[in-house]
């Protein structure tokens, strides 16, 4: 168990794609060179026609579709690419590499947004990455866009490549920019980390938190690891995101930890300063949440525990970085309600012993090269140096 520094070498731009489509193929502390977040608003880049994307979801979201984001900047080289996504996911959609603006845009809980603040022409391109079905068609179908990249919906007369429920997150929107004639990776999914020093560097990093009780590790379990890893020599920190300070205080105190292990929960930690935290950490141990996307798209190594939903649509990649825990039901696709108000029993079937020897067989990662920028393009957003959901 230990830290990385990833590998993102320039990938030579594909052509842009047109007409046909082919088969499918806090509170933390630290000096700062912090990446800078794209700018804000639909107003138009002078000279440049633009690409706008659909993604107004949590960080995790955000994270899992970088492949995707990274398919569009290689095949729109010239396109200003603007992100229309909550006005918090600017500096990760500056550490993509990929993303020239962020439109802000909002709606309760996980709803669709229903309007994006848009002025000038009309997009040239426009990507639904956000869902399937008429709430995130319409949004981008108002604009007017001269093409509209979405799954299929034949009485919106888009006939785009067929939904499928039982597929990762990340396949799933490389297979539908793949349908339209553009190679998209699944696995190109590294950010860098940023050169701000981490607060905590080399601790072991336990994420208790989730948006919903269905994906919450209990308490006392975390503590129980966290307990060990400490009497074992480890640092260990407590991260939290807006609202879970009681419950990381909690898990702190159940390890034996000072108060000042917990980073944190009074409002989300700032971007930059939670990816200096996990580039540098030994290992996270975290729920299905934003954090343990952050720490796949960082390459530190994690345990991440699933409940409700299965690894295999939300997971790590495969290999030895990364352990998924899960224990499915004899009907392993028998899905759970993610955002229910009681842990999954899937979940409570993990235990602190199978963390902690999970933990024990991740392997030291090596040190990163330095980032470099995703491809040629305009702009100023050009090899960003590099909260949770």
């Amino acid at each position: 168990m230990s830290a990385p520094q990833m590998d993102c070498r320039p990938t030579p731009p594909s052509p842009p794609v047109g007409g046909r489509p082919t088969s499918p193929s806090p509170r933390m502390s630290g000096g700062a060179v912090t990446p800078a977040s794209p700018p804000m608003g639909g107003r138009p880049a002078a000279g440049r026609p633009r690409l706008l994307v659909l993604r107004a979801l949590g960080l995790g979201d955000l994270l899992t579709a970088v492949p995707a984001l990274r398919a569009l900047r290689r095949a729109h080289p010239d396109h200003e690419l603007l992100l229309a996504a909550p006005a918090r996911q600017a500096p990760a959609a500056a550490a993509t590499g990929a993303v020239d603006r962020v439109i802000p845009v909002s709606a309760p809980g996980r709803a669709v947004p229903g309007r994006i603040d848009w002025s000038g022409p009309p997009p040239d391109v426009a990507v639904d990455l956000h869902g399937n079905g008429p709430a995130s068609h319409r949004p981008l179908s108002r604009l007017r866009p001269a093409r509209l990249l979405a799954y299929a919906h034949p009485p919106a007369r888009i006939a785009g490549p067929a939904w499928r429920e039982d597929e990762h997150e990340r396949i799933r929107w490389c297979r539908l920019l793949s349908w339209y004639g553009i190679p998209a990776d699944p696995h190109d999914l590294r950010i860098p980390a940023p050169e701000r020093p981490s607060p905590a560097p080399g601790a072991v990093v336990l994420h208790p938190g989730a948006d919903a009780a269905a994906r919450r590790w209990p308490a006392a379990r975390f503590g129980a690891v966290g307990a060990a890893l400490r009497a074992a020599g480890h640092r260990v920190v407590v991260t939290a995101g807006a609202g879970e300070a009681a419950l990381a205080h909690d898990v702190a105190r159940r390890a034996g930890l000072p108060g000042d292990a917990v980073l944190g929960g009074d409002t989300d930690p700032p971007f930059t300063a939670l990816a200096a935290l996990v580039a540098r950490a030994r290992a996270v141990v975290v729920g299905d949440t934003g954090l343990a996307h952050l720490a796949t798209a960082l390459g530190t190594p994690s345990v991440v525990l699933f409940g409700p939903v299965a690894p295999r649509l939300w997971g790590p990649p495969p290999g030895a970085l990364h352990r998924a825990l899960w224990h499915p039901d004899d009907d392993s696709a028998r899905p759970g309600d993610a955002h229910g108000a009681a842990p999954d029993e899937r979940l409570l079937r993990i235990t602190v012993t199978e963390v902690l020897q999970a933990l024990h067989r991740l392997p030291e990662p090596s040190p990163r090269p330095r980032a470099t920028a995703v491809g040629p393009r305009s702009g100023a957003h050009r090899a960003p140096r590099g909260q949770p959901t």
